[in-house]
């Protein structure tokens, strides 16, 4: 990729044995294609031929000063929403070229993610929430209209006046090219507006050249992050606070249930927001996920300790229910989100799981009864006890909200992935003895049987194997077995544990960033969805059956009428139990910073400023206001010009101010940088007047 191809504005030059790197000026208006060429120009300049790692790019003498001088740039002459999402796009992009024996790409790659915090550091809290979550724009020939959207005919013709109106809705998919990544991948997507209405022709087409990106459209800054593993970014405070705040419910998604209402990310209002939009904050969906779940299990121990073989009892059909619930509502997930996001929730393999192994046990009970047959009704049970290995774990998916258990979760995965690894060298040793024992026992041991013997020898049992020697080959059968018991149970364990070990120094090393960014992925997971009406399960089976039929003859406004007012008629007691637990926690709050004050006497204000801003900052923690959330005061001269957020008043507490001093001191560091090139500019500028 050559470096300088492209003429972008230039806002100032810096020179490195007589190369000059142009700084590039982002305009406000420009696309992504051009913002990620120009971020992509620029980085491959700045990090030419020396590595950095992302803490040596504070002090890097020559690579931390163009990234610099790139984040002066970028706060203080852009206001471009996409440059967050760029810089991820690009941090992707250096990630998945194959890199030198340097490391040269996945510098690059870190310096992105250092762009990204440091760029953010300088805006105002409602800018940031902008930036992070402000979602790509999708080009209007690949959207689906509203009525489609609705009536769930994205496959069929439309008429012409409702095709012409591409607007996005609660059933636009995350990820475009038919909410599929593989599509994209295989480079072959399906039509929805054909330009004679043709009914769902695949069609080959150069979209993916003229616009590379499109696999992010629809995506929003810390989606694309977690898609990009931007780890380092995603841990940094500035980031987490606004992964915390839409976690809490402080920053939502949606404020309102109207026939026209879009999604769109702003601070939690409790004066003006709809009671029942509480329903998409994340940490309520997990509460009552968590409560399905334990309905689940319940349901599971009956149907198993009842187990009927004539018939399908009461406990049967409800688990039923629940099965199809949890399919429909997993199916929903995933189209919402696409492929790409989709499989990086650690838990979705678990979800699979449980829906795989439920509908292998409909099948097989379906057809033990229309047989009646006891032997296939019994395996069918056998199949679903196999269903707790995936339904216990789920349940217990919240534990991993802890930071320890959180931690544990990628160890898991990285030793997993050490495991299958390693695991070709195991099968081809085994595989080359149990040829040859099994030729030199071929008149006295079959091949099943020495099958079994090997792997009793490989998981420890070498008596066995040394006592069976004799009966393989009076010959060669013990000196065989001798080789292949040291070389399983010494060589290829002892490489095995080593091999794991290793994995997992190598993430308990970075043991918080990789809990942060299993946390960030998790709670996106909850909030990132389209749907302005989500059902909880199983619930969610009632428009399926009752709402969806209507899309064949109904207009799609009134279709969402209908499920307005049907998920306020169903979902009445979440909301009233959602209000009274806000509401509760108001009351704690309130009577937490009332009573210290009053326990204070009159006349010693000095007790009472000392300990009143400890209680509230503690409390402030713990249980913030619900009308907003932590506010962030930049440092005098970092707020963006053209912008006036309106930001909530009060003072933070002590415990909030060592929190943020790490930002705040890289603030004040930027501004000196900037001082200091000021004044380096202008003492050149003199010298040159005067020469």
């Amino acid at each position: 990729m050559t470096s300088m191809e492209m003429e972008t504005p230039v806002q100032s030059l810096l020179c490195l044995d007589g190369e000059r790197v142009e700084v590039p000026i982002i305009d406000d208006d420009e696309p992504l294609g051009d913002v990620v060429r120009k971020l992509t120009n620029y980085l491959t300049s700045a990090i030419p031929d020396v590595a950095y790692t992302f803490e040596q790019m504070r002090s890097a003498p020559v690579g931390g000063h163009y990234l610099r001088s790139l984040i002066a740039s970028l706060s203080e002459n852009s206001h471009n929403p996409l440059i967050v999402s760029a810089l991820m796009v690009v941090r992707w992009q250096f990630n998945n070229v194959e890199d030198d024996d340097w490391g040269l790409n996945d510098s690059r790659a870190q310096a992105c993610e250092y762009v990204a915090w440091q760029f953010l550091c300088h805006l105002t809290r409602r800018e940031i929430i902008d930036f992070l979550l402000q979602e790509l724009p999708s080009p209007r020939h690949n959207s689906i209209s509203m009525a489609e959207m609705e009536r769930g005919l994205s496959g069929l013709s439309v008429p012409a006046a409702e095709s012409s109106a591409h607007v996005e809705g609660e059933r636009t998919p995350l990820l475009r090219r038919a909410s599929s990544s593989l599509q994209y991948l295989f480079g072959s997507r399906k039509t929805v507006d054909s330009p004679q209405g043709t009914e769902g022709s695949l069609t080959k087409t150069d979209e993916s050249v003229s616009d590379p990106y499109s696999f992010f459209r629809g995506l929003n800054a810390l989606e694309i992050a977690t898609i990009a593993h931007a780890k380092k970014f995603l841990a940094q405070k500035v980031v987490q606070r606004v992964i915390n705040d839409i976690w809490n419910g402080e920053i939502v998604f949606w404020d309102s249930l109207s026939v026209h209402s879009r999604k769109r990310p702003h601070v939690f209002n409790k004066r003006t927001a709809d009671p029942y939009s509480r329903l998409r904050v994340p940490i309520y969906r997990k509460a009552f996920e968590a409560a399905f779940f334990i309905s689940f299990l319940l349901l599971y121990y009956a149907v198993l300790v009842e187990r009927k073989f004539t018939g399908i009892g009461i406990f049967e059909t409800l688990m039923y229910i629940w099965i199809a619930a949890f399919a429909y509502d997993e199916f929903g997930g995933m189209t919402d989100a696409g492929i790409a996001f989709y499989q990086m929730d650690f838990w979705s393999v678990w979800n699979l799981g449980i829906i795989g192994t439920g509908m292998a046990f409909v099948i097989t009970r379906a057809i033990g009864l229309a047989r009646d047959s006891d032997p296939i009704t019994d395996l069918s049970f056998d199949i679903l006890s196999l269903e707790a290995l995936f339904l216990v774990p789920r349940i217990c998916s919240l534990v991993s909200l802890n930071e320890y258990f959180g931690s544990l979760i990628p160890v898991l995965k990285e030793m997993t992935k050490s495991f299958f690894r390693f695991l070709p060298v195991v099968v081809v040793l085994y595989l080359g003895f149990l040829t040859t024992f099994t030729m030199l026992a071929r008149d006295r041991l079959s091949l099943r049987e020495m099958s079994w013997i090997l792997v009793k020898v490989f998981y420890g049992s070498a008596n066995l194997g040394f006592d069976i020697a004799h009966d393989i080959s009076p010959i060669f059968g013990y000196g065989l077995m001798l080789v292949f018991i040291s070389m399983t149970n010494i060589l290829l364990i002892s490489s095995l544990i080593s091999l794991m070990s290793m994995s997992l120094e190598g993430v308990m090393a970075h043991a918080r960033d990789e809990y942060l960014f299993q946390l960030s992925i998790y709670v996106l997971e909850s909030s990132n969805s389209r749907r302005l009406t989500y059902f909880m399960p199983p619930l969610n089976l009632i428009p399926l059956l009752c709402i969806r039929p209507m899309r064949l003859f109904l207009s799609a406004g009134t279709v969402r009428r209908v499920r307005i007012v049907l998920l306020k008629a169903t979902h009445l007691p979440f909301v009233a139990l959602i209000v009274a637990y806000e509401a509760g926690r108001r009351y704690v709050s309130r009577r937490n910073t009332v009573l210290p004050s009053m326990s204070t006497l009159p006349g010693d204000t000095r007790q009472a400023s000392t300990i009143q801003p400890d209680l509230s900052s503690r409390y402030s923690l713990r249980l913030p206001a619900s009308g907003g959330a932590h506010p962030q005061t930049p440092a005098p001269g970092t707020g963006r010009t053209g912008h006036s957020p309106s930001r909530p008043s009060g003072a933070r507490g002590p415990g909030a101010g060592r929190a943020n001093l790490t930002d705040e001191m890289e603030q004040l560091r930027a501004q000196v940088e900037r001082l200091a090139t000021a004044i380096a500019s202008h003492a050149r500028a003199v010298r040159e007047e005067e020469n």
